[in-house]
């Protein structure tokens, strides 16, 4: 069967509301994502339309019959189970991960527990509850150690910790953002990202994408609105340790439960070629620097193909379906 052939009709859609922007710290990035979805799946003929749940309240999809959803929020309240439980209660299906595989995703803590429970590499970590827990886990880690929000994304309330006396400056600003503070081993290497398509054994990894950020810092403002951050697709790696890292993103994906589609972040050390899982994103960036349409369009699916790809697989997850 040709490829055209296994293209999603976008007249069995249905009414499509693309869900963008919303409460989080990430709404302006949920912005950009969900403009580009809109007009991506409008292209392609589906009949969808903008709902921005941050001046919408939710139920309003059931009344104006709305019969799917591509989720392109980003942060709270967006992946991280809340909004994937309302559109369960309101039987919607809905692109990404379910609630129990989001609300672990965004928790870093948690996803690191289930990792390990799986014997997955990820750096050495610790929660922390105060300035004192930051500067213990330094003292244990090792400087530099990254300190970040655990429920938080795109690198929001992160410090990279190069001295010990910045510990309560580091854990201020992470709890600006979120009760629960991560310590984290810093791992020295190539920065790395792996997206993915689909659910279960049919999840597949698409090219492998490495992030060269300017000094080296991939922060907020390097990830969405600089354009001097270089990316490479495929990224330059030995084929058999680029089949590594994809499986072991793979797993990672799966471990989670995840569905649908993500990105799974992952570094890898200088000093042994060694990978080490970071965390995984189940409603990634979709705007014109994001990384999962770059990685699609390394295999020649458009950015538009992807978007109708991905609203395909939405479905319920309550019950056990994906």
């Amino acid at each position: 069967m040709g490829a055209e052939a296994m293209k999603p009709d976008p007249r069995a859609m249905g009414k499509v509301a693309v869900l963008f922007g919303g409460r989080s710290a990430e709404r302006e990035v949920s912005l950009m994502s969900g403009a580009g979805v809109l007009e991506a799946l409008r292209s392609r003929g589906v009949d969808a339309h903008a709902f921005d749940p941050a001046e919408r309240a939710l139920d309003e999809l059931r009344r104006e019959g709305f019969e799917r959803v591509f989720i392109a929020l980003h942060g709270r309240y967006g992946e991280d189970g809340t909004v994937q439980g309302a559109l369960e209660l309101l039987g919607l299906p809905y692109t990404g991960s379910g609630v129990m595989a989001s609300a672990i995703a965004m928790d870093k803590v948690f996803t690191k527990r289930i990792w390990l429970t799986h014997g997955l590499p990820t750096p050495a970590f610790a929660a922390a509850a105060s300035a004192d827990d930051v500067a213990t886990a330094a003292a244990r880690f090792g400087l530099p150690m990254a300190v970040k929000p655990s429920r938080e994304g795109s690198t929001i309330g992160f410090t990279k910790l190069t001295e010990a006396d910045q510990a309560p400056l580091a854990w201020e600003i992470a709890r600006r953002h979120d009760d629960e503070v991560l310590c984290e081993e810093f791992v020295a290497g190539r920065e790395l990202t792996v997206a993915i398509l689909g659910t279960g054994e049919t999840a597949r990894a698409l090219p492998i994408v490495e992030i060269v950020a300017p000094a080296g810092n991939y922060d907020y403002q390097n990830k969405y609105f600089r354009d001097d951050t270089r990316y490479v697709c495929p990224a330059e790696l030995p084929p058999p340790l680029a089949d590594e890292i994809a499986e072991l993103s793979l797993r990672a994906f799966r471990a989670l439960g995840c569905a649908g589609w993500g990105r799974v972040d992952v570094m890898l050390r200088t000093a042994d070629d060694r990978p080490f899982l970071l965390e995984v994103n189940t409603s990634p960036g979709m705007t014109g620097h994001s990384l999962v349409p770059m990685a699609a369009r390394a295999t020649g699916l458009s950015y538009e193909d992807l978007c109708l790809e991905i609203l395909a697989s939405a479905a319920t997850k309550i019950g056990g379906a994906q």
